[in-house]
């Protein structure tokens, strides 16, 4: 069956309107819907299941402006040894995937070296540098407003020699003017009484800030663009139609969807559609796990990264979510027991006494690219095709400026930063 809906317009103020099919409805796709539909456009938001129930639903909840530095940093290729073989680490491999993981996880660590990292930080700064205004800009008159709040994120050590350890990430931040301060002692204790004796030394970052229910606030986003007139399609989307060269709809089921540009943002399932498009890329689950603490005695201040155990403890409604953990295991084997185990270890040690009255757990996973940064371009195997996706632990973060730049260059507008860092064709 086919759709044979609106086209391309042109309106009274001499620009051109496009029906653009958005799959994924995630925060990158839901955020590109909404913009598009600012600039005018007629917006088709297609995802196999409802909004905001993917890995948007699960993350960390930060707005973390200052996460521009990769988890491949340098020394870390000597480090996972060890940590693989230590339950106390939060990397996990199940090791029947390796096989199939190699390939990736060499060109992976490979991008370890210190100038690559350098090189990731500036793109990544130009995405989520100011990742709090982006989501209030986006939000804005949404009915999800609600669900942004400024904060400040504090990365907790054990003492100061502990993030001096740290000095080559922070070194990084600071050539992209990131600012902190370091909190210790008394000072830490003034902030927050929440944690135990062995944290003594925190690093607080300003102007950042947390989502206080990521998966509520994607489904109040996507609600709004359904009421402003987005269709909504239920249902997996399989191919592209062509004509001349150019995407002419999407197949999804039985029906052919008709639309003058399409936009891929399922994350880690953009894999498969991508090569239809003619785009390889090299993409990985990172299979993160969260823990939530519903109704817990004790709820720390401001959204934290426990540096020792790698994992985000962020203050939500009615919960403590705990985030964080790198599992290698691919898309379909279940989830592994002991991240959850070593999320609630790791937890009791940084705070004493928590308790709470109920948890529940989830894994889900993260779409992460061979070099650690996102796609963001025009597929260069078909007009009209458009690619967002790969965005590894910020994809709530940079979500809305990736929706942004994506309506723009749909547009025919220029964004004002380099795109050059994200295009589709980098690998081949």
């Amino acid at each position: 069956m086919a759709d044979s809906g609106a086209r391309v317009i042109e309106d009274s103020n001499s620009r051109i309107r496009k029906r653009v099919a958005v799959i994924g409805a995630g925060i990158v796709g839901v955020s590109t819907a909404i913009w598009l539909m600012r600039d005018g456009h007629e917006v088709v938001l297609i995802d196999r299941s409802a909004p905001g129930e993917g890995t948007s639903h699960g993350n960390g909840g930060v707005l973390a402006s200052c996460s521009i530095v990769p988890i491949t940093v340098p020394g870390l290729l000597a480090k996972a040894p060890r940590m693989l073989l230590d339950p106390n680490q939060p990397l996990f491999l199940k090791w029947s995937y390796l096989p199939r993981l190699a390939p990736w996880l060499i060109r992976y660590l490979g991008n370890g070296k210190a100038e690559a990292v350098k090189r990731r930080a500036t793109a990544m700064h130009a995405l989520v540098g100011d990742s709090l205004a982006d989501h209030q800009a986006l939000a804005a008159g949404t009915g999800a407003e609600s669900f942004v709040v400024p904060s400040d994120y504090l990365f907790l050590y054990n003492d100061r020699a502990h993030f001096a350890g740290d000095a080559f990430g922070w070194s990084v931040r600071k050539e992209h003017g990131i600012e902190w301060d370091v909190l210790e002692g008394k000072a830490f204790n003034d902030y927050d009484p929440s944690y135990g004796p062995d944290l003594t030394c925190a690093v607080r970052l300003k102007d950042h800030g947390r989502i206080t229910d990521p998966g509520r606030y994607v489904k109040a986003l996507a609600a709004h663009a359904e009421a402003g007139g987005a269709r909504l399609v239920k249902g997996e989307a399989t191919d592209f139609a062509r004509e001349g060269g150019k995407v002419s709809g999407v197949r999804v089921g039985g029906e052919t969807i008709a639309c003058d540009a399409v936009v891929l943002a399922t994350g880690v399932w953009s894999r498969a559609l991508a090569r239809k498009l003619g785009v390889e890329a090299p993409l990985e689950s990172e299979r993160g796990y969260h823990l939530e603490l519903w109704e817990p005695n004790i709820m720390p201040r401001s959204p934290v990264m426990v540096a020792s155990g790698k994992f985000v403890a962020t203050p939500m409604e009615g919960r403590l979510r705990l985030a964080g953990i790198v599992e290698f295991g691919g898309l379909e084997a279940p989830p592994s027991r002991a991240p959850f185990a070593l999320l609630e270890r790791n937890i009791r040690m940084a705070i004493p006494g928590i308790a709470w009255k109920d948890k529940t757990e989830w894994m889900g996973h993260r779409p992460s690219m061979a070099d650690s940064l996102p796609v963001i371009a025009e597929a260069p195997g078909l007009g009209g095709a458009f690619l967002g996706f790969g965005h590894d632990h910020v994809g709530l973060t940079a979500g809305p400026r990736t929706g942004r730049l994506l309506a723009q260059i749909i547009g025919g507008t220029t964004p004002n930063i380099d795109l050059a860092p994200y295009r589709a064709n980098r690998f081949q």
